[in-house]
């Protein structure tokens, strides 16, 4: 089924974003990277600040309000935001309290989120980060730190929301929210999958006559088919699944949320409900409150999840207070929570721009460099040896990346929804052509190939979000820091040193190693070749063809493996005879740059 209600496919998670601030202007504003309460909390209130990719709604911008959320995060369709837009929520939502990050398990939330945290703390802002594992499908048990968050998010973001307002203390509001995470258990199924914006085909699809076991929210597809089944059959299921997981010291209380993932309406829910109440009852559990709704949806996608977390006292009265926001509403909120404060909130939001945060992901890995004020944007600009002509390479370079992006986005989306969400052609032509606008800018300006390649860093970053943009927003950086720290004469070892620091820097951030099923396969036999062959005294474009084509066959080679770390990780079967995506685009990223910047040698007579 395709949506025709998007002018702009590129543009659908601005539109949709500004559509929703204009309905719910008296709830919620809009800052840089997503939205935070209009009316903020009293400055002793510790913040709340949940967030992940778009397509979810109301997770994650409808949730917020007294009792529940302070800030949410927005990124792009199934993509994770970016540091910058986390930084600069977190920001905006936060009194003198700290501020408690929120995500689901998933890589570009862990690295984007960790990285916004530290950067929150280095302001002097207390933060934390946590994610939310609630999935019993996508590990066992004894993993359950590997789950994705899916469902629970909403009852870990309730309870964090409702210790916050109680006025609890910033490490009490964490510990709630991490005993929530631990008490809470959910499994999800799909009927049809769903597509996204601009999209002429879904996803992925549920074989006829069968419900997809184990979904998740990005339109992964499930770990398993069962034939198709009635609603008390699939209450059945989802029931006695979740009973296995029952906690040791459980008591007979139990919060439930019953959710619609975009296209399972109201009515299908109040009739699977119906089958799934004498279940509990006759295991023994009392349900409280129970949420039945679309609360955690996946765009267009037919299906539902049921959650069950385990209450104690203090959950239960977490669970059960009080909250008001454009999307979810549970009893009278009292004027306390929407009282405002008399402090510098609006001057913390003025103060997170996009991009004040973008050095994060480069920074990460390369280090400090020295600065002054005159680099592209304000940011502190790199000591940079090169001259303007060396900058337009840079740009030729980005330019001819873009184009192959460009090319190659419907492939690599194909390629990654086999086993992922489907978005990586998307999103890398995001970060591409962000960065190489930012090259161009900077260039412009008269700043040399260095400088404009850290910019270009820490566009790509920003805009792509994600996995993969923080991850070569990291890479193109520390690759700038290292020409401009090691000015070695011989083009093939300066490159190759180059090379070999951004591979570095991606794997010290992303903790993917060969045979991982990531990029990490393409880039470590590229750097590798390169420096053997740099070593070996070869001239730069021998030496780039040489680790080019070890690239290429890395890049197919990865077809065999099966993923061990990312989305794609549960559904490892599935992915086997298809190459990664991010190993593909590596390697075809690697070929543009090979066309604009490595120069062509003369043969000898």
């Amino acid at each position: 089924m395709v949506s025709p209600l998007a002018d702009d496919p590129a543009r659908f998670v601005d539109d949709a974003l500004d559509g929703f601030v204009d309905l719910y202007a008296d709830q919620v504003r809009r800052v840089p990277g997503g939205v935070v309460r209009a009316v903020p909390a009293p400055a002793s209130q510790v913040a709340v600040v949940v967030g992940g990719g778009s397509g979810h709604y109301p997770a994650f911008c409808g949730l917020v309000g007294p009792g529940y959320a302070h800030g949410a995060v927005v990124g792009n369709v199934f993509t994770s935001p970016s540091t910058a837009d986390a930084v600069s929520v977190g920001a905006a939502a936060a009194g003198d309290a700290g501020v408690l990050l929120l995500t689901g398990n998933y890589a570009g939330d862990v690295m984007n989120f960790t990285l916004a945290r530290d950067e929150l703390r280095a302001r002097g802002i207390p933060a934390e980060f946590l994610v939310v594992t609630d999935d019993v499908a996508s590990a066992p048990a004894d993993e359950s730190h590997r789950r994705r968050g899916i469902a629970g998010d909403h009852v870990v973001f309730k309870v964090a929301g409702a210790a916050a307002a109680e006025g609890l203390s910033f490490d009490d509001v964490v510990a709630a929210a991490r005993h929530a995470n631990d008490r809470t258990r959910t499994l999800g199924v799909a009927f049809d999958g769903c597509t996204l914006p601009g999209a002429d085909a879904p996803l992925f699809t549920v074989p006829e006559g069968t419900v997809g076991l184990g979904v998740g929210i990005h339109g992964e597809p499930g770990i398993g088919e069962v034939p198709a089944c009635t609603a008390s059959e699939l209450a059945l299921i989802l029931v006695d699944r979740l009973l296995t997981e029952r906690p040791a010291d459980a008591g007979p209380r139990v919060g439930v949320v019953l959710n619609g993932l975009g296209r399972t309406k109201h009515e299908e829910l109040f009739v699977l409900w119906r089958a799934v109440r004498p279940l509990l009852d006759a295991a023994g559990l009392q349900a409280v409150q129970p949420d039945v709704g679309e609360l955690v949806t996946s765009l267009d996608m037919s299906g539902c999840s049921l959650t069950l977390v385990w209450l104690d006292d203090d959950l239960e009265r977490w669970w059960c207070a009080p909250a008001h926001t454009p999307a979810y509403r549970r009893g009278q909120v009292g004027g306390v929570a929407d009282a405002p404060r008399s402090d510098d909130a609006g001057t913390r939001a003025e103060s997170s721009t996009p991009g004040s945060a973008g050095s994060a992901a480069s920074g990460a890995a390369s280090g400090a460099a020295s600065s002054d004020a005159s680099a592209p944007g304000g940011a502190a600009r790199v000591v940079d040896a090169t001259d303007a002509s060396e900058a337009s390479g840079v740009v030729a370079a980005l330019g001819a990346v873009r184009t192959v992006l460009t090319d190659l986005e419907t492939e690599l989306g194909r390629l990654d929804a086999v086993a992922g969400d489907g978005d990586h052609g998307r999103g890398m032509l995001r970060g591409a052509g962000a960065a190489a606008d930012a090259a161009s800018a900077a260039a412009d300006a008269g700043h040399g190939a260095v400088a404009s390649l850290r910019e270009a860093g820490r566009a790509w970053a920003d805009r792509a979000g994600g996995t993969s943009g923080v991850l070569w927003g990291a890479g193109i950086g520390a690759v700038a820091h290292a020409l401009a720290a090691r000015p070695v004469a011989n083009p093939s070892t300066r490159t190759a040193a180059a090379v070999r620091a951004g591979v570095a820097a991606v794997v010290a951030l992303g903790g993917a190693q060969p045979g991982d099923k990531t990029m990490v396969d393409a880039a470590e036999p590229f750097a590798a070749a390169l420096e053997q062959a740099a070593a070996a005294g070869e001239p730069l474009g021998a030496a780039w063809d040489a680790a080019l084509e070890a690239a290429r066959t890395a890049a197919q080679e990865t077809a065999a493996l099966r993923p061990r770390l990312g989305r794609a990780r549960p559904l490892a079967e599935r992915s086997v005879g298809t190459p990664d995506p991010g190993a593909v685009s590596f390697a075809a990223i690697v070929a543009a740059v090979r066309s604009t910047v490595v120069p062509e040698e003369k043969e000898t007579p």
